[in-house]
């Protein structure tokens, strides 16, 4: 998925906050990167159509906020490059993380450990039911 620079900013803004309209969004990035209410009007509109943010209409204006966590959008991200570059390989996928895995430390690692053993967990616990 594209995304510009403008789109990349309001989204993590949107994960920093719960939910804003275009007016509070726009005063957010004038301080830091100036622009126009109409420019931050339509990085919104943009970022809905992609499914990335969902809206509400509250009176005159729309309540915007992230449709997806930044952990699953990145799992999405990683998911879709991967499916553009592998051919029916389900190892390559892996092969990447095992070769990413090179450059995490002890400690990451061992968090890297316990998800996948607390996933298996999950995983085992609703097999069972």
């Amino acid at each position: 998925m594209n995304l510009g620079e403008l789109e990349k900013l309001v989204l993590k803004y949107f994960w920093q906050v719960k939910e804003a309209d275009a007016k509070e969004v726009h005063s957010y990035f004038e301080k830091q990167r100036g622009g126009t209410l109409n420019t931050i009007q339509s990085t919104l509109d943009r970022l809905f159509k992609k499914g990335l943010l969902s809206r509400d209409k509250q009176g005159h204006a729309f309540q915007y906020r992230a449709a997806k966590q930044r952990k699953a959008f990145i799992g999405q991200l990683i998911k879709d490059i991967t499916q553009d570059f592998t051919i029916g390989d389900e190892d390559s996928l892996l092969t990447a993380f095992v070769s990413l895995s090179s450059e995490l430390n002890e400690g990451q690692m061992d968090v890297l450990e316990k998800m996948i053993q607390d996933y298996r967990s999950k995983v085992s616990k609703e097999e069972k039911v």
